[in-house]
């Protein structure tokens, strides 16, 4: 899958988001997960942008943990099956309708459960693609008015990762000095001074190869549309419009 070009899973995972937000049920995010994470699985190199899935998918787990708890707790009442019952914290009269606390029932756990599933399975599609493809591929096919923004994001989306590993290399380094237990800020100073590093050597390396001095940009091969891309991405407008079809 390395010869794939950069924008068929963003157009495909696109097009299942669609679809997820048409469907709107909890058992077909699930499924959608699912299927995402058995494809990074299988097709994901072992980049350091490999790895965002993984993430996404820890992110979209505290989104949900976060909105089951604010749908339970805050809001409009809804009425059903009684599970449990917390203190109401008393509001002001012009938030007439809405309560912090109260009744908690099924259909209201349930809903927000379905929300945050959807939103969650959202987010793991857009972390699927970002782990199938090359975000260095990816500035290669984006349009001259937002190359540079994108060349600003895969600096921070690829920074990120190498500030974690640093973190973790000189929290070893303190624990082998025999600092058991080292304090974030005994990690801090040399993790700043690396971090300041590797952001001079990087302009260094940009501007001895000219960044920002024409603003043509040089192709030095064009990354082509092969059979296996439309193919890829009429599997999800297929399934995009069989969903539509179905849910009309």
């Amino acid at each position: 899958m390395k010869s794939l070009h950069p924008l068929t899973w963003w157009l495909w995972s696109i097009a299942i988001i669609v679809t997820v937000i048409r469907v709107d049920s909890a058992v077909y995010s699930c499924l959608v997960i699912v299927v995402a994470a058995i494809l990074v699985s299988r097709l994901a190199g072992d980049f350091p942008w490999s790895k965002s899935f993984w993430f996404s998918l820890r992110l979209g787990l505290f989104i949900l943990i976060i909105r089951a708890i604010t749908g339970v707790l805050i809001g409009v009442p809804i009425p059903g099956n009684k599970i449990a019952e917390v203190p109401i914290l008393p509001l002001p009269s012009w938030m007439a309708g809405i309560r912090i606390g109260g009744v908690i029932t099924q259909e209201r756990l349930m809903a927000s459960l379905h929300e945050g599933l959807v939103i969650a399975s959202v987010i793991a599609l857009f972390g699927a693609a970002v782990s199938l493809t090359s975000p260095h591929k990816m500035l290669r096919v984006l349009p001259v008015m937002i190359y540079e923004f994108g060349i600003a994001l895969v600096i921070a989306t690829s920074s990120l990762p190498q500030l974690v590993a640093s973190y973790s290399r000189i929290k070893r380094a303190r624990i082998l000095r025999g600092d058991e237990r080292p304090k974030f800020r005994t990690i801090a100073l040399p993790l700043l001074e690396e971090a300041l590093s590797k952001s001079l050597d990087l302009a260094a390396a940009m501007d001895s190869r000219g960044y920002g001095v024409m603003r043509s940009r040089s192709r030095y091969r064009p990354i082509p549309w092969r059979l296996t891309d439309s193919t890829i991405f009429a599997g999800g407008l297929i399934w995009l419009a069989t969903i539509w079809t179905v849910t009309s």
